[in-house]
Order: structure tokens, then C-alpha cells, then sequence
């Protein structure tokens, strides 16, 4: 009987292991492919936050983080974009942003509904990420990087290439 009832308290505490999620992965959201994430799901994954805006001289960077997404999402990298209109460059609707990223750049990564990444409307998880690294956007295709577990977080300016050695740097080590 103490053996069952020992095994049972082991199989509940591993359950409520798994159940928690900490704060900054505690985030779900809807996509423009019309699905959800929930970032609990990757918290044992590497993460690339950017924000995105379909009329920005950076905006060719999706093709590089789609790339990414393609060759490294199969070893555990979550890219995961958000739109965001916070410096009056996107698209007025979720529609037309959809459909910019797929037509444009054949974007399948999740790209999240429109949403304010900055100042007081900004959305819980880029309001984490700025406390965090005391780093706001300060553009579109602002990045940031979150390594599993969320022990560590990474800002990087619009400037920096997605596939830049000093992202893939931190990234590449947790792929599997």
C-alpha cells in the first residue's frame, strides 16, 4: 500500500511540475493563420520575438526569419512575429497583413494579430521583455531573443540580421 500510495504522490508532483508555466511564458495568443500559441508550450525552447511592420525598410527580413523558421524549427526554435502599427508602418488590418506575408515573403512562421509592442499599450509579453532588458523597441524588426526556461533574454536593434552570428550564437547551442 506505501508503495502505491508513494507512487501516486510521485506521479502528482511530476504533473504539477509540468502544469507550471512561469510569468513570461504565461502569455496565449491568436495568430493571423487564424490558430493560437501558447508560449507555456515553448518554454523549453529557444524563442525569436520580433516586430514586424509590412511597410518598413527592414521588412525584408522575413525572408531570413522564415528561413530560420524552416531549417530550425524541427530542432526547437520558436519564430514568432508581431505585428504592430507602433510606428505607423503596418497594414490596417490583420487581413491585409496576413496576406502581405504570405503573398510577399511565403511567411508560415506564427505571426501574432496586431498588437502594440511599446509604451503603455503594449501587449504583456513585450511589456515583460522591456523590464527585463530595459530595451523598448525602438523600431520594427526589433528582436528579442529568449533562451529556455527564460533565465536569459536578448535585445537586438532592427539593424541586426535574424541570422546574425550574435543571435544564432545564443540561439544554436539549445537546438536540438
Amino acid at each position: 500500500m506505501l508503495k502505491i500510495c508513494l507512487g501516486a504522490l510521485m506521479m502528482t508532483l511530476s504533473s504539477a511540475s509540468f502544469a507550471a508555466c512561469p510569468d513570461l511564458y504565461n502569455h496565449q495568443f491568436s495568430t493571423l493563420q487564424g490558430g493560437k500559441i501558447n508560449l507555456c508550450d515553448y518554454q523549453d525552447k529557444p524563442i525569436l520575438v520580433v516586430n514586424t511592420a509590412s511597410k518598413c525598410g527592414f521588412t525584408p527580413q522575413f525572408e531570413t526569419l522564415e528561413a530560420l523558421y524552416k531549417r530550425y524549427q524541427s530542432k526547437g526554435l520558436l519564430v514568432v512575429g508581431f505585428p504592430s502599427n507602433d510606428f505607423r508602418q503596418e497594414l490596417a488590418t490583420d487581413k491585409e497583413v496576413g496576406d502581405f506575408c504570405i503573398n510577399t515573403y511565403a511567411v508560415k512562421f506564427p505571426m501574432i494579430t496586431k498588437t502594440s509592442v511599446t509604451g503603455p499599450n503594449a501587449n504583456p509579453l513585450h511589456k515583460q521583455l522591456i523590464a527585463i532588458t530595459k530595451q523598448a523597441p525602438m523600431w520594427n524588426f526589433y528582436k528579442y531573443v529568449i533562451l529556455p526556461g527564460g533565465k536569459q533574454v536578448y535585445a537586438y536593434s532592427s539593424d541586426v540580421d535574424p541570422a546574425s552570428d550574435e543571435i544564432m550564437g545564443k540561439i544554436k547551442p539549445f537546438l536540438k
